[in-house]
């Protein structure tokens, strides 16, 4: 029996001086939690390096999905109606007025509801890259075209005006920020359709949408006043255009954000209440 126990522990000691033998690695330290952020800085540095590395493979994407042709066929349908009613115009010497510049705009705002959806949704929701890049992407590529737009339509409506016409002709910065608020206010329809359970319609739906709630806030007695020019001074109505586009712009902001951020806010205010 003595014999027993003087081998258990002569063989208890060989196997832990062989584990002590074992390198054993020592953990990696806890950075402390800092209140100036250096440590999710220097965390967030490869983050920041891989992104700019994707962003051709994202350019690439952004251009191929973007609805060139409905664009395209809504400003080249508004200019051509414009054409037309210039070369009626000269026909019979009266210059275009403004508000068929209004009306052969409609088009291409009508255009730019199809522009925000994303067709491969189901497929960009999947990768690490933020949801609102490819409709923000798509509104960038848009905003030239439709400037341009904006431009030659201005231009015909300049041509059939007569160079010796008694005064000056009314401003046309009016028209400019009338035109950007409906621009604005069909890209936030666009932007609240495609975030419901009809996103696939989002087109079908924000372009009528729009259409009508601009026709509604143009024509009632209320608002009419403060819209149009006149009765509104350009002033007046200038103003209040670019405050109603700057108002669809940031609800556009709100609703194209991603759709997982507040659980990642959930996650955070956890792990801050851990430590």
């Amino acid at each position: 029996m003595y014999r027993k126990s003087s081998a258990r522990s002569t063989g208890s000691a060989e196997a832990m001086r062989k584990l002590s033998e074992v390198p054993v690695t020592q953990p990696a330290p806890i950075m402390p939690r800092s209140d100036d952020g250096s440590a999710a800085a220097g965390q967030q540095a490869p983050l920041r390096l891989s992104r700019v590395r994707a962003l051709p493979l994202v350019a690439r994407h952004v251009a191929m999905t973007m609805p060139w042709l409905t664009l395209l066929a809504g400003c080249l349908a508004g200019a051509l109606y414009l054409a037309i009613m210039a070369d009626v115009a000269d026909s019979a010497h009266s210059p275009l007025t403004q508000s068929t510049v209004r009306f052969a705009f409609i088009p291409a705002v009508a255009a730019l509801a199809f522009v925000l959806p994303d067709p491969f949704r189901p497929l960009t929701q999947i990768t690490p890259v933020p949801a609102w890049v490819a409709p923000a992407s798509h509104l960038l590529l848009a905003a030239p075209v439709l400037a341009a737009t904006c431009w030659v339509q201005l231009r015909i409506m300049a041509h059939t005006i007569p160079s010796d016409t008694l005064g000056h002709p009314p401003p046309i910065y009016p028209l400019i920020a009338q035109l950007g608020g409906w621009c604005a206010v069909t890209v936030a329809a666009a932007a609240l359709v495609d975030r419901s359970r009809y996103a696939d319609l989002t087109g079908a739906i924000a372009a009528p949408a729009s259409l009508a709630a601009i026709a509604l806030a143009w024509y009632a007695p209320v608002t009419h006043r403060f819209l149009a020019d006149p009765p509104a001074t350009p002033k007046v109505a200038t103003i209040v255009w670019s405050a109603i586009a700057t108002g669809a712009l940031t609800l556009t902001c709100a609703a194209m954000r991603d759709r997982w951020r507040r659980y990642t806010r959930i996650i955070q205010r956890a792990g801050c209440l851990r430590y």
